[in-house]
């Protein structure tokens, strides 16, 4: 069983986190500290996000960080590597968050290999259209064992939801808003009122509620409607402000009360 399964098939009615960062920043060649701070701290998965020139879905903090990695010469192959190295140390599912482009010079088969070779239970790739995942990324994911986690937001109607739904084997990305990532003080009733619209429409796979969480109240409002938060843009900004991988984990559990 992929281990994003089994962590869903274990948890029983407990909440879930997920902690995003960009590998390669602040410093280059930093993956398996991060992944380890982060697994030591009682984080329940982990996306590892590979720098993109164009990164489009992503908010200013990602952005930047996105460009430092780039500059620190981060690349997929190098990343691979990194996670390869400290495959037998980490048990949390891992998931990369990758854009399209990269994927495919990597080449799409070879990437999905290597993802079992490094212990990667999941790929999140933000501008990858539906009908192409369906068509040419979904059998090889399949072929892998490797999930595919596809997102939706509230502009997602019925129809997609549920045809995402139908082709997804692990959980739906349920992006909390419109318009890009980044760190937000509340969420706002239409937001809760979209929470709760999924919600209803009693989905066979999961959701994890992500984009804009960073403090409890955030926390408290994704986790309400789904099985968990993922939190992205707060731990980047601590990784860059603590330096330190384990200091930002111990910071970042603080912001959140947990």
């Amino acid at each position: 069983m992929n281990r994003i399964n089994r962590m869903f098939a274990e948890r029983g009615e407990r909440k879930l986190l997920s902690v995003y960062f960009c590998a390669g920043c602040p410093v280059a060649g930093n993956t398996g500290e991060v992944l380890k701070a982060l697994q030591g701290r009682g984080v329940d998965m982990v996306e590892v996000g590979v720098p993109f020139s164009a990164p489009l879905a992503d908010g200013p903090v990602i952005q930047h960080a996105a460009s430092v990695s780039l500059k620190n010469g981060t690349t997929l192959n190098g990343i691979l590597s990194e996670l390869y190295e400290v495959r037998a140390e980490i048990t949390v599912p891992v998931v990369i968050m990758c854009y399209l482009n990269v994927i495919l010079r990597h080449g799409l088969e070879r990437f999905f290999m290597r993802c079992v070779d490094c212990g990667v239970s999941g790929v999140i790739i933000p501008d990858l259209p539906l009908a192409d995942y369906l068509a040419s990324v979904k059998p090889l994911a399949d072929k892998y064992g490797v999930s595919v986690i596809m997102m939706i937001t509230p502009e997602t109607d019925d129809e997609r939801i549920r045809l995402i739904d139908n082709n997804t084997e692990s959980f739906i990305y349920m992006v909390s808003c419109a318009g890009t990532t980044g760190a937000r003080d509340s969420f706002d009733g239409s937001a809760t009122e979209y929470f709760r619209h999924v919600e209803s429409l009693g989905l066979k796979n999961p959701c994890m509620t992500g984009f804009g969480i960073s403090n409890r109240q955030t926390l408290d409002s994704a986790r309400q409607y789904s099985a968990g938060a993922i939190i992205g843009s707060r731990f980047v900004t601590l990784l860059n402000e603590c330096g330190d991988a384990e200091k930002a984990a111990d910071t970042l559990y603080q912001t959140l009360g947990l």
